[in-house]
C-alpha cells in the first residue's frame, strides 16, 4: 500500500500498523507522536491503529535542547 509519510510518498506492507512504521523508521516510539489523516493517534493506540492506503501520516520525535 501507498501512504504519504511526512510529505514523501512511501510503500509499506498492507495492515501495517503505526507501532509498526515507527519501528521500521528506526525510533523509539516513546519519543514519537503520530498523526494519521490529520488526527492525533494516542501512543496507547499505536499497536491497534492500521494505517490504510492513501493514509497521510506525520511522525514527529520530540528533542530536548536548551
Amino acid at each position: 500500500m501507498r501512504v504519504i509519510l511526512n510529505g514523501e510518498p512511501t510503500e509499506l506492507p498492507e495492515h501495517t500498523t503505526v507501532r509498526e512504521l515507527i519501528e521500521r523508521l528506526g525510533l523509539a516510539a516513546a519519543i514519537c507522536a503520530a498523526e494519521v489523516n490529520k488526527q492525533v493517534v494516542p501512543r496507547a493506540e499505536h499497536d491497534q491503529h492500521t494505517l490504510h492506503d492513501g493514509d497521510t501520516v506525520e511522525i514527529v520525535t520530540l528533542v530536548g535542547g536548551g
